[in-house]
């Protein structure tokens, strides 16, 4: 059982959502991806396994979206 901080860290059908993007770092024929969704970028960010689209999503807050942002273009 999920508990209360787990379900709002995630969401458990990610194919609910749409505009899913794959890393600009995966290759084209990798198959271990991770896809974005970043529409709704000022409030969160789901991440999903590219494997797995009726999977579930974690959800990063926008604040730890943009720290890792920041941390990766260093």
């Amino acid at each position: 059982m999920q508990s209360n901080r787990e379900r709002r860290n995630s969401i458990p059908d990610a194919s609910a959502l749409g505009a899913w993007r794959k890393s600009s770092y995966s290759g084209a024929d990798s198959g271990s991806c991770l896809e974005v969704n970043d529409s709704h970028r000022e409030v969160g960010v789901p991440v999903r396994d590219s494997k797995n689209p009726n999977g579930p999503a974690v959800l990063f807050g926008a604040p730890a979206w943009q720290a890792f942002l920041d941390y990766l273009s260093r």
